[in-house]
C-alpha cells in the first residue's frame, strides 16, 4: 500500500512539473509574439509625424549595375551600395543622408543609389519595397524611414512585406501601386540585378561609396559629414 501511494504521488508531482513547464513555455512564447508586436509597432511609431518632399523622378540605369538613378546632368557622381539592413549603412546615412537628398534636389551631384540584398530574406523584400518606392518617386523618403526604424538584430522578422507597406503608408505612400508592388515582388529582378553586379564593380561590403568613380575611404572610425561632404566637394 505504501508503494502504492508512494508511486501516485510521483505521478501526481511528474503531471504538476509537466503542467508547470508548459505553462513557462506557453507564457514564454506569448509574451514573445506580443513583446515582437510591440516592437514593431514602437519602431513604426518612430516615423509619427513624418512630412513626405515632393517626388523625385528617378530612372534605372542598366549600364551601371540597375541602380536607382539621379541623374541631373550633373558634373559629380556618387555610387552609394547598402543593404537595407545593413548596421553601418544606417550609419553612414544618419550622417549623410540628408546631404545626399540635397545634392539631389539642388541638382548638385548625379547620384546612383544600388540597393543589395545579400543580407537575406528581409534584405530582398526590403530592396524590392525601395524600388517600388522609386516608382511612386519617394526612394529618398523610404530610403530614410528604412534606416530610421531599422531593426537592431538582422532577419528579426520585423521586415515583412506587410510591415514594408506600412511604413510606406506611414510616411505618405498610399498608391495601391506601391502596395501591389511591395506585395507581389514586382522588382525582384531588379534586387537581383543589384546584387550580380557587386563582383563587376570590385564590391565586398556595405556601405561602399564611389565619388567619380574612385572609392571614398574616411580617414575616422565615425562618418562625419564634414568629411564626407568636402570629399564630395573636391571629388
Amino acid at each position: 500500500m505504501a508503494q502504492q501511494v508512494a508511486k501516485k504521488a510521483d505521478n501526481t508531482t511528474r503531471w504538476i512539473v509537466i503542467a508547470m513547464v508548459s505553462l513557462v513555455v506557453v507564457t514564454g512564447v506569448v509574451f514573445s509574439i506580443f513583446g515582437q508586436s510591440s516592437k514593431e509597432s514602437a519602431s513604426i511609431a518612430a516615423l509619427d509625424g513624418y512630412t513626405l518632399k515632393p517626388a523625385v523622378t528617378s530612372t534605372i540605369d542598366p549600364n551601371n549595375g540597375s541602380a536607382i538613378t539621379f541623374d541631373n546632368g550633373a558634373v559629380t557622381t556618387i555610387d552609394v551600395w547598402e543593404d537595407p539592413q545593413c548596421p553601418v549603412c544606417k550609419y553612414f546615412a544618419d550622417a549623410n543622408g540628408d546631404y545626399l537628398d540635397s545634392l539631389i534636389r539642388e541638382k548638385k551631384a548625379t547620384v546612383r543609389y544600388h540597393v543589395l540584398s545579400f543580407l537575406g530574406d528581409e534584405s530582398v523584400r526590403a530592396a524590392n519595397a525601395s524600388f517600388c518606392a522609386a516608382d511612386e518617386g519617394q526612394y529618398l523618403d523610404f530610403h530614410k524611414a528604412l534606416y530610421t526604424v531599422q531593426s537592431q538584430l538582422e532577419n528579426s522578422g520585423f521586415w515583412s512585406n506587410e510591415s514594408l507597406v506600412n511604413i510606406g503608408k506611414k510616411i505618405g505612400i498610399m498608391s495601391t501601386n506601391f502596395e501591389d508592388c511591395v506585395t507581389k515582388g514586382s522588382k525582384v529582378d531588379l534586387v537581383q540585378a543589384n546584387s550580380d553586379s557587386m563582383s563587376k564593380y570590385g564590391v565586398q561590403g556595405t556601405p561602399t561609396v564611389f565619388i567619380n568613380g574612385k572609392l571614398w575611404e574616411r580617414k575616422q572610425n565615425a562618418f562625419v559629414p564634414e568629411e564626407f561632404k568636402a570629399a564630395v566637394e573636391n571629388g
